[in-house]
């Protein structure tokens, strides 16, 4: 019987197990609620109580898998297997993340950032169609991302590469949380959306249902805001084309800089669907060297929740192929 792998996606609220062949294809999957009391110190031995668990309710050792893989929140050492700065796990310190699963599992451990595994997810399973040449943005609450290059992850001198979010798109426009003015974060993330949307409308003088509700005082989301632009609403249709031209104008730099040959979207964001992508196409158009526009296409991620466990297997089968 060939063996398995363990893939692992560590976010804030849960924690996405599954357990996949080496082609990538999942056979059983569960989760847990990630416990950040105590400094996050229950996290880890919580990962590691599952796994012992489901391997004793599947009939399974340490010996039928290759290894386990896992896409973490925070600044990763992939090398040396720790995790900092992971401030939604409640980890301000350095985390002995695979010293200590392996010494609680007997399993082989690798683990790398949470938008790079969701990345190599999408770039080998997904919308990405397993091309070595893959850039993913994900669009949700903030704007990050992974670039694959020669089915490599591209990591950096300190590992800050695929900071997409922080590309600067408007040398004039909102103060972003990195302390920079303009970054794409600030207008093409969930909450950049929404800012776009508030500013737009004071001076919108047309008749909009989104308007209304802005000026109504309701809460309004990003969903609302291009679920609007679909139903023609004038005032959401300028700024999903706002969003479009931003998202367009950063993704030309990167397509210019590194010729993929897809650039994957990703997030809550993205599931606003084909209007974003064929919005966001003639401004990346305009702005791309043309045998560079000929040649990279813009997707929107297929794998949904699965691209973590995904990605996270591809890191065990990258390592063990080196």
């Amino acid at each position: 019987m060939s063996k398995k792998i363990i893939g692992i996606d560590l976010g804030g609220t849960t924690v996405k197990f599954a357990i996949l062949t080496e082609e990538g294809e999942i056979q059983q999957k569960w989760s847990i609620e990630t416990d950040i009391s105590e400094e996050g110190t229950k996290i880890v031995p919580s990962i590691i109580e599952a796994i012992n668990k489901h391997l004793h309710m599947y009939g399974m050792t340490p010996e039928d898998f290759i290894g386990i893989g896992m896409g973490s929140p925070g600044t990763i050492d992939a090398v040396n297997g720790t995790v900092i700065g992971a401030y939604n796990l409640n980890w301000k310190t350095v985390q002995p993340v695979r010293e200590q699963i392996e010494a609680g599992t007997q399993i082989p451990f690798f683990i790398d950032n949470d938008a790079n595994v969701a990345a190599l997810g999408e770039a080998w399973r997904g919308a990405g169609e397993s091309d070595p040449n893959v850039v993913f943005l994900t669009l949700g609450t903030g704007v990050g991302g992974g670039i694959i290059v020669g089915k490599k992850l591209v990591h950096g001198a300190i590992g800050a590469a695929g900071e997409v979010g922080h590309i600067t798109v408007d040398p004039n426009g909102y103060a972003c949380t990195c302390g920079k003015t303009g970054c794409l974060e600030t207008v093409a993330s969930a909450t950049g959306v929404v800012h776009l949307a508030r500013d737009f409308s004071d001076s919108f003088a047309g008749d909009s249902r989104l308007k209304y509700i802005i000026d109504d005082g309701q809460l309004i989301t990003a969903k609302d805001v291009f679920d609007l632009a679909k139903e023609k609403d004038p005032l959401a249709l300028m700024v999903v084309d706002k969003v479009a031209y931003y998202l367009g104008l950063a993704s030309s730099h990167l397509a210019n800089i590194l010729n993929p040959s897809t650039i994957v979207l990703g997030g809550g964001v993205s599931k606003a669907g084909e209007i974003l992508t064929e919005t966001i196409q003639p401004y990346f158009e305009k702005y791309t060297f043309p045998t560079i526009r000929r040649s990279t296409k813009i997707r929107l991620a297929i794998l949904g929740n699965d691209a973590g466990v995904i990605g996270a297997s591809s890191l065990v089968k990258a390592s063990v192929a080196e």
